[in-house]
């Protein structure tokens, strides 16, 4: 178990480390783009490994950035670090509705999200919840309002609310997997692949499938976004990242076995582990990457969050998502 922790534990410090491209370029401009080493990140990593957004943006030169979390990507993206890039739609729709400058230019993976439980938790549907606890890697993060918003349906609120479920927020994945060893935890909303790491190498239970909880099918995991302020002086370079992004997102659709080691060995380089083959394997098969951006999706996800009073106000995402850019593309 050590092993496995210690796999893991490298894996997410692996997330504060900048994976760069070069700083210069014969035509004195470059973009900066954001990415998380996870699995429904695929797009941008094969797009990075595989060198399409560079061959797509010819003499701009590519420079890549990695992140542990969304909040720090946003961070990233208010300030200036990064101009575009991938992220789950939590961080990216609480920052809009705070007056932030971002926009939707795409989706890039659909699903990821899996509920487990601990072996030996006691709970093997949702209504046993009840009385137990449960973690996310964020509060009101995407997963975590997936699964409340599920609860919530069957008459149980997390203790935020006053209810009976007790909620761990900003687990990472290191921690679940920790936690859920020493038996600390009960449950997890787990994004992909560290739910089916859970499943696979600690014996958890899956209680929800990808596909059956909340907009499991229709909500993007990760969308690639950027700033309105960006899309406006830059125009050629977004259209140049996103045929990247068409074209990684078209090659993992039709080359999964190099895909998964494309991700394995991005993932070695960084923690000089790899993820186990079976993990992957099963992992892939609870995500859809894919540029499909289910706009109504990301609307019954904010309009849930402001249920469990995540947030404040009734969310009005107009402006949020803007796909005109990626259809004329497609198009072509």
């Amino acid at each position: 178990m050590k092993k496995i922790l210690s796999l893991v534990l490298l894996f997410v410090t692996a997330g504060v480390l900048a994976a760069c491209g070069s700083s210069s370029s014969s035509s004195g401009e470059d973009v900066k783009i954001g990415y998380f080493p996870n699995l429904d990140h695929a797009a941008g990593i094969v797009g990075m490994e595989k060198g399409f957004f560079q061959d797509n943006l010819g003499d701009v030169q590519a420079e890549f950035m990695n992140f542990p979390n969304g909040n720090d990507f946003i961070d990233a993206l208010d300030t200036g670090a990064i101009d575009i890039g991938y992220v789950g739609p939590g961080p990216a729709i609480n920052y809009f509705l705070r007056g932030g400058d971002v926009v939707v230019l795409s989706a890039a993976a659909n699903g990821a999200t899996l509920i487990v439980a601990r072996d030996g938790s006691g709970i093997e549907s949702l209504e046993d919840f009840d009385g137990k606890s449960f973690c996310t890697p964020g509060n009101g993060c995407t997963h975590n309002v997936q699964l409340e918003i599920m609860l919530q349906e069957l008459g149980l609120k997390s203790d935020r609310l006053g209810g009976t479920v007790e909620h761990y927020a900003r687990v990472a994945p290191s921690d679940m997997i920790a936690r859920f060893e020493m038996g600390e935890i009960d449950a997890a909303a787990a994004p992909e692949p560290w739910g089916t790491f859970l499943v696979e190498e600690l014996g958890a239970k899956v209680v929800t499938e990808w596909n059956d909880v909340f907009l499991g099918e229709e909500l993007p995991s990760v969308v690639l976004v950027t700033s309105n302020a960006f899309l406006e002086e830059h125009p050629e370079i977004v259209d140049s990242v996103l045929r990247g992004h068409i074209e990684a997102v078209n090659f993992t659709k039709e080359n999964t076995d190099d895909t998964l080691t494309t991700i394995n060995d991005v993932l070695y380089n960084l923690t000089q582990n790899r993820l186990p083959e079976s993990v992957l394997e099963n992992a892939w098969n609870r995500l859809v990457v894919t540029t499909d951006t289910h706009a109504e999706a990301l609307q019954g996800w904010a309009d849930a969050s402001y249920q469990l009073d995540f947030i404040q106000e009734e969310p009005d995402l107009t402006g949020f998502v803007n796909t005109e850019r990626l259809d004329a593309l497609l198009a072509e």
